[in-house]
């Protein structure tokens, strides 16, 4: 699929990248652009996981996980902490948002994810959602400024990574997308389709090894 931007947006983008480096959601299913318009989501069903749980130890053993079945159920604890909601105002709105999404109602979520990050600016969850719908809208700067601001409070997060490359390979900057790709494969050796990515891309951007 061509995806043609007003030079406004280009250059959008490259301020971002810009000051992010390589600075919206879990990579359960990555498909080629143009495939799908929705960035990968956190498992429906999630353990429950105390709040103090050791992030730096799942991420341990997510790398170390000896299957995919084991990996998994890490990459859910994982997400069950990065999910847990810091209020019950911010829970309210989160639901609301949902509701609104469900509706079809995507500027109405916006403005509540904007009140959720508003009221909890830490709360890494308001800013990948928000970036999923900006993607929706292929209002692809400002999901790219909310993917940044996701890496900023959790550089490890390998949904935002996978996100980020996804839009990479959309507006043609292959280089950047796997380089993406690879730091998310890096942190979660088990993502789903992104090792294909990597495998195109690095043929297509490095070119085959002789």
């Amino acid at each position: 699929m061509a995806i043609r931007f007003p030079f406004a947006r280009t250059i959008g983008l490259a301020l971002v990248l810009g000051t992010a480096g390589l600075a919206p959601a879990l990579a359960q299913q990555v498909e080629p652009p143009g495939k799908q318009k929705k960035l990968p989501e956190a498992p429906a069903k999630l353990p429950k996981v105390d709040r103090g749980k050791n992030l730096d130890f799942l991420f341990g053993a997510l790398k170390a996980a000896p299957d995919e079945a084991s990996a998994k159920h890490v990459e859910a604890r994982i997400w069950a902490i990065w999910l847990q909601i810091p209020s019950d105002t911010a829970a309210l709105l989160m639901s609301r948002a949902k509701t609104a999404v469900d509706a079809k109602k995507i500027d109405v979520a916006i403005k509540l994810l904007d009140s959720v990050i508003k009221l909890r600016p830490d709360y890494i969850e308001a800013w990948n959602r928000r970036a999923t719908l900006y993607y929706m809208q292929n209002d692809y700067g400002r999901s790219l400024a909310d993917i940044q601001q996701v890496l900023v409070r959790e550089p490890r997060h390998f949904g935002a990574l996978a996100g980020l490359g996804m839009i990479m390979q959309e507006v043609g900057d292959e280089k950047r997308a796997l380089d993406a790709y690879r730091k998310a494969l890096a942190v979660n050796p088990h993502l789903e389709k992104i090792p294909d990515q990597v495998k195109a891309l690095t043929e297509k951007v490095e070119g085959r090894d002789i």
